[in-house]
């Protein structure tokens, strides 16, 4: 509707004489395709290494891709179990947990 607005009144120069009375398309709600737990356990488990690494870090500790890629050695806190995510998602920082079976493999 937009379009045929701006079309008569920049291009053709010529003003609508009557009110445009449309109704706009009500929005629909996309419902995300989440994985169940047996799924994403079978995906992991065809996985081997740092891919199989990455993918348990961005599944139980809930980074982002590229937070992942920019992680540190030094933002790792084996004591607590905890990453810092620096500069992440609105340029914040924030603290994540990870599980005790992701120790050894991020120590190596």
């Amino acid at each position: 509707m937009n379009a045929l607005v701006f079309l008569y009144k920049h291009v053709l120069r010529d003003p609508l004489d009557k009110t445009i009375d449309a109704e706009r398309a009500s929005k629909r709600i996309n419902l995300p395709v989440v994985l169940t737990r047996e799924e994403t356990s079978r995906i992991i488990a065809l996985m081997t290494g740092v891919h199989q690494l990455v993918v348990k870090l961005l599944y139980g500790s809930g980074l982002r891709i590229i937070e992942c890629l920019r992680l540190r050695v030094h933002d790792i806190d084996f004591g607590m179990k905890a990453i810092t995510v620096r500069n992440g998602k609105g340029s914040k920082d924030r603290v994540t947990a990870f599980t005790a079976t992701l120790v050894e493999p991020l120590k190596k």
